[in-house]
């Protein structure tokens, strides 16, 4: 599997560069969960980023992706199918 070096921006993960596994069409993935555990025994805080392009070139597209911090920490609902009503 191939990974790529991807920027965090925001959160206890800011400024770090880490390597992040690419998926079947060479991107990294939309969300990326960071489970941080306590000491007390109480269930892990989820930390949730989100992924967003990381540079634009000349031609208006994307030179790589970096994730920034989504401080209400919900993770994706999956997929969205056009045909399906929402609740």
């Amino acid at each position: 599997m191939r990974s790529e070096n991807t920027l965090f921006v925001g959160g206890p993960l800011d400024g770090r560069v880490l390597p992040v596994l690419l998926g079947m069409t060479g991107q990294p993935p939309k969300t990326y969960e960071v489970p941080v555990p306590h000491d007390d025994g109480r269930p892990p805080t989820l930390h949730v980023y989100r992924r967003v392009p990381g540079r634009v070139g000349r031609l208006g597209l994307p030179k790589g992706w970096k994730y920034e911090y989504d401080p209400e920490g919900k993770p994706s609902g999956g997929l969205k199918w056009p045909w399906r009503k929402t609740p």
